[in-house]
């Protein structure tokens, strides 16, 4: 598919995984709206988006736990762009590994409701506009932990789990509307969101986010007879 001029969103966009991928999609002059709740970060890439070559780059100010934040971005994108052509599912929180009775309660409805709930809430409030054009795409930036289960994850991996759910089920469902339903696992990258959750890993070992952003874009740009559902992602 053809990505110039495409209408995407971009939630968690401000930072990570998030800001590489659009600044790899500006690259190749998509129209971007970048979702996150930062908002000095959200100009920043902003500026950085449109300097890299986007046809137009705006961010929303939206906080994923908030459902009327949600509705409320997406109307907003929608009105400003006359439709949307991509959702990229991205924003994700973490928490430090351990076993789930020492993970704040807090933490654990935080996880939950931006990496599960708040990510079916935007799909949910996405997918009319998607389905008006021949090309809509919901890509899912999922994680290892939505395939392989591992000690000291329960929340994390549940709501990983439940997302690569999701995919399966938004595959099935919109198999005849046109819309293109696809997750990417991908294990640890090379950002900052280990570190906000006061783990210490070694990310030098991890993925390069650049690199990552460049799989999303290679899968959104494939023709609708050659779509890829599913990638992973390994060190």
């Amino acid at each position: 598919m053809e990505l110039k001029n495409k209408r995407i969103i971009v939630t968690g966009g401000s930072d990570g995984i998030g800001r590489h991928i659009c600044l790899t999609l500006a690259a190749v002059g998509t129209r971007l709206a970048i979702l996150g709740r930062d908002a000095d970060r959200l100009a920043a890439v902003e500026a950085e988006c449109v300097a890299a070559g986007a046809s137009e780059a705006i961010g929303i100010a939206c906080d994923i736990q908030n459902p009327d934040a949600i509705s409320g971005a997406v109307e907003q994108v929608t009105a400003a762009f006359g439709g949307l052509d991509i959702l990229i599912n991205n924003a994700g929180i973490w928490h430090k590994t351990g076993p789930l009775d020492e993970i704040p309660p807090q933490l654990l409805q935080a996880t939950v409701q931006t990496n599960l709930t708040g990510l079916m809430q935007i799909t949910q409030a996405a997918i009319p506009a998607l389905r008006a054009n021949d090309e809509g795409i919901i890509l899912n930036v999922v994680s290892k932990s939505g395939v392989v289960a591992q000690a000291g994850q329960s929340v994390y991996t549940a709501t990983k789990y439940g997302v690569r759910g999701f995919t399966e089920v938004l595959k099935a469902d919109e198999e005849n509307t046109g819309v293109r339903v696809g997750g990417v696992y991908q294990s640890g990258t090379n950002t900052g969101m280990f570190s906000k959750a006061g783990e210490d890993v070694p990310n030098h070992i991890f993925t390069e986010p650049d690199d990552l952003a460049d799989v999303v874009v290679f899968v959104l740009s494939r023709p609708p007879k050659l779509w890829i559902h599913d990638i992973r992602i390994e060190l």
